[in-house]
């Protein structure tokens, strides 16, 4: 209604003012606004009109069609031929990038599987936020699988962004999954996915020396169904949060492990943690991404002291809500790195 409102304007006060104003090629907003938000079909619809008013202004004054009105005319008319086409290139691109992005979110559905809220005798809760903008894949991965009486869960960080990082998580993952499935201890799975991650890797040096300087940190988890507990492994990750009735502590490793990737793994380089996961206790797991996010004065988000002011209502699902949230604030809006959030609380 805007611009159809505007080009009746323009053509009642042509009409109306002085024979020598020249107010016709003022028509020219009319498809110029139309193609701000509209589309081609819109947009030249009008144009038209405006060409239309521009021809009917001088008749409705008495002075006819001179050369002057004849150039505007054209004027007008190759300039709203041009908005048409401009309009109709941006919608094609609109729809090519609607139709990227949705593959997008179907690979980031098929790499990094939503996790179920129920897992065993756990309920779980995530959340993952892209430091770019419309991003949807990273290198921030986590999973977890329910097998043999116990629900193992892993955690972790590839080093690096775009192609290479999302090709590493998509490795990684297919290795977890496997390992889980075969009831590989803790220790085992962690040379396993060290493994898979060298050979990769060192495929990928012979024409890639970037891949040389590649590694994840991993936090690998195991919850007993019917026993109190959690078993880690630490490979270089950040210590998982644990809230237990007021209380918020880390769980840190007595001797973590290196990152996978930096050298061949072996079992004994791994150690075993064991600690107390009570009924209603909740563990929050993390990415560097969330530890690392710095605020407009630089200083980084003290994850351990917020989560102490959590109400610890809502369970997990209401935690990484209150992390997303207030993450963001700390930050103004914008994260420096990819960060990723598990929140697991044992029900039974």
């Amino acid at each position: 209604m805007i611009p159809l409102g505007l080009t009746v304007l323009i053509l009642v006060a042509d009409v109306l003012t002085d024979k020598g104003s020249q107010l016709g090629p003022l028509l020219v907003v009319s498809p110029a606004i139309t193609a701000s938000f509209a589309g081609p079909r819109l947009t030249g619809l009008m144009g038209l009109l405006a060409v239309t008013s521009q021809i009917l202004a001088p008749l409705f004054e008495g002075t006819g069609i001179t050369a002057g009105v004849q150039i505007q005319i054209i004027g007008l008319a190759i300039v709203s031929g041009f908005l048409v086409a401009l309009r109709a290139v941006r919608d094609l691109r609109e729809r090519q990038l609607a139709h990227t992005r949705s593959i997008a979110a179907a690979a980031q559905e098929v790499l990094i599987r939503p996790l179920p809220k129920r897992c065993g005798a756990l309920r779980i809760a995530t959340d993952y936020i892209a430091a770019e903008l419309g991003a949807q894949i990273g290198g921030d991965l986590y999973a977890a699988v329910h097998t043999g009486g116990a629900t193992r869960v892993i955690i972790g960080d590839v080093r690096g962004k775009g192609l290479p990082a999302i090709k590493d998580t998509a490795l990684l993952l297919g290795a977890f999954h496997g390992s889980a499935y075969r009831n590989l201890s803790l220790p085992r799975m962690a040379m396993h996915l060290g493994n898979a991650m060298c050979w990769s890797w060192a495929k990928a040096a012979d024409h890639n020396l970037e891949a040389l300087e590649c590694f994840v940190t991993v936090l690998l988890l195991d919850f007993p169904d019917n026993i109190e507990r959690v078993e880690t492994i630490s490979c270089g990750h950040p210590p998982p949060l644990l809230l237990h009735k007021h209380d918020v502590s880390a769980l840190d490793a007595r001797s973590p492990g290196l990152p996978l990737g930096i050298t061949t793994p072996s079992e004994d380089q791994y150690a075993v943690d064991t600690f107390s996961f009570e009924a209603s206790d909740v563990l929050l797991l993390y990415t560097d991404g969330v530890i690392e996010t710095a605020g407009p004065r630089g200083s980084f988000y003290p994850l351990a002291m917020r989560i102490a002011a959590w109400d610890g209502t809502g369970g997990p699902e209401h935690l990484v809500r209150y992390v997303h949230e207030d993450l963001l604030a700390h930050a103004h809006g914008r994260l420096g790195d990819d960060a990723a959030l598990l929140a697991i609380q044992r029900v039974s």
